[in-house]
């Protein structure tokens, strides 16, 4: 019995000598985000394990957080959108973008408001979650500039802060419109708010189609180093992303991260996820974001996001 013992624990010692540590990928995430879906579903499958890879993720208050800790190299992949990748590009650092999601938010107001259009809202209390550079308020001051000649910044008196805060603000009377992100105006919609401008509209109408805003951004330095890291690491998450379009059972036990009292929001939520999932990021899509990127550019000349 000790000989087989003895046999069995070589033999254990020697495959695992054999099997490669799989490697880390740090990956910072918002305690809010809907990406935190995607990466739940790549380790409840071990997705990551079968491409050789062992998430770390790590919850972070806002984008802002998420921004500091990746230049300081504390985590080796963030999601955030291309506005700001392209920024940083600008300056020289050489970070890419694999696109996550085409889910944009809207611009949402209370059943009973009043207004009809941006232009009834001037001097309203509008929030803007993620602040003055956030994708979305940039695609809704470029558009109203561009399709209706006045500059929203100007004319509301806008209120940045937290998604979640923006609701609450919004369902005690102290906003009269936010313009939050998909998933928060998805909540608001399940209590009859309402979608006065939809910012996958305006970006068709700017450039003629929808430019995936948000995706998994990394240093090339990283990856370089890393042979062939991102390339499992995103097909790890694209599988993840294939069972969460096809299996309604998965978002069963999703629901607990999803925090929803109701099925109306539950569902909401599943279909513009699933809406929203990027179909191509191809040389049509990247000379749209190009196009895209010129016109946020003139929004402010003295400070441009370019």
């Amino acid at each position: 019995m000790f000989y087989k013992r003895s046999i069995l624990s070589a033999l254990f010692l020697l495959f695992s000598c054999q099997l490669p540590a799989a490697e880390v990928v740090r990956v910072g995430t918002l305690k809010f985000g809907t990406v935190n879906w995607e990466l739940e579903t790549v380790k409840r499958h071990k997705l990551d394990a079968r491409h050789g890879l062992a998430l770390d993720i790590r919850p972070l208050a806002s984008k802002q957080a998420a921004h500091i800790v990746f230049q300081s190299k504390e985590v080796d992949v963030i999601v955030t959108d291309w506005v700001w990748v392209a920024q940083q590009r600008g300056k020289g650092k050489l970070i890419s973008f694999i696109p996550y999601s085409s889910s944009l938010g809207a611009l949402m107001l209370p059943p009973d408001s009043k207004a009809k259009n941006l232009r009834d809202m001037s001097g309203m209390r509008v929030g803007v979650a993620g602040g003055a550079y956030d994708k979305s308020w940039l695609l809704l001051r470029a558009w109203a500039h561009k399709r209706h000649g006045f500059d929203p910044a100007h004319d509301w008196d806008v209120q940045y802060a937290a998604p979640p805060l923006l609701n609450g603000q919004i369902t005690q009377g102290k906003l009269d419109g936010v313009l939050n992100f998909w998933h928060y105006c998805a909540r608001l919609e399940a209590q009859a708010y309402r979608r006065v401008v939809e910012m996958q509209r305006v970006m068709d109408d700017l450039v003629g189609g929808v430019v995936p805003m948000v995706g998994y951004t990394f240093r090339d330095q990283w990856a370089q180093q890393n042979q062939g890291i991102v390339s499992r690491f995103n097909a790890a998450v694209r599988e993840a992303r294939a069972i969460l379009l096809e299996k309604d059972s998965e978002w069963e036990k999703l629901r607990p991260m999803m925090r929803v009292s109701d099925e109306k929001t539950f569902i909401a939520l599943r279909d513009r996820y699933r809406k929203g999932v990027p179909q191509r990021w191809g040389q049509a899509e990247q000379e749209n974001a190009v196009r895209l990127m010129a016109l946020l550019a003139e929004i402010d000349k003295e400070k441009s996001i370019l």
